[in-house]
């Protein structure tokens, strides 16, 4: 008795290479750009450790004394951050009396804005920045630094776009 072969669903194909850890973290655009801003990011919270801040929620600062006083909508636009982020980052600001977040004439509409020991660890913290800043941007070269800045400019366009 001849028995003939049972029928499967699925195609005959070579089995899959199994992933490689190794040539997936080479390749892989999100997992280097995480590496690398984790490490830069430790390296400018060492330079504002004086001012017991973090270079999170420096930037934070420095935004909304841009635009104060600005809603936490629009701050999280231009933070590139959820919304829900954003007002967890405020917190320890806020905790720490460097900014004031007060109702806006929608009563779900939140307005920030800096106090002035916000504006004084601004102060304070603008030349350890500018140290950290100088430290990578030396390393690196200026131009270097350019050629960087203008390819994660364009990747952030491009990952909007999706």
């Amino acid at each position: 008795m001849v028995t003939k072969p049972k029928k499967t669903s699925k195609p005959n194909r070579p089995p899959k290479k199994p992933l490689d850890p190794a040539a997936m973290g080479h390749a892989c655009v999100c997992y280097n750009l995480r590496q690398a801003t984790r490490t830069v990011t430790q390296l400018y919270d060492r330079h504002l450790k004086p001012v017991d801040l973090r270079i999170t929620q420096l930037t934070l600062l420095a935004v909304v004394n841009y635009c104060q006083p600005v809603n936490v909508g629009r701050l999280a636009r231009y933070a590139v951050m959820d919304r829900t982020t954003v007002t967890r980052n405020l917190g320890p600001l806020e905790r720490r009396g460097l900014i004031r977040v007060e109702p806006g004439d929608d009563r779900r509409e939140r307005l920030v804005s800096l106090t002035k020991g916000g504006v004084e660890i601004l102060r304070q913290a603008y030349p350890l920045w500018r140290q950290a800043q100088e430290e990578v941007v030396g390393e690196l070269g200026r131009d270097r630094w350019d050629q960087v800045r203008g390819g994660l400019a364009d990747l952030v366009s491009l990952c909007r776009k999706g």
